[in-house]
């Protein structure tokens, strides 16, 4: 899921907020959080979905389904 790593890090850098204001924000373990940043693992759906919430974007969004983030 390269996408997902690619697009949670640029969607948190477009916030303007560190790893861990986002991982606290979406009530994920920071050292969890960064993995997914960093393509090293995949989220569950429920996890997925506190992401998609957060940086308002849709889950296909977030894994690179689509290019629109509504």
């Amino acid at each position: 899921m390269a996408a997902l790593a690619e697009n949670i890090f640029r969607l948190r850098k477009e916030k303007n907020v560190t790893q861990e204001e986002a991982a606290k924000e979406t009530g994920i373990v920071l050292r969890s959080y960064i993995r997914y940043e960093k393509g090293e693992r995949e989220p569950v759906a429920s996890v997925l979905i506190r992401m998609a919430n957060y940086f308002g974007v849709t889950i296909d969004y977030l894994v690179g389904r689509t290019d629109k983030r509504n």
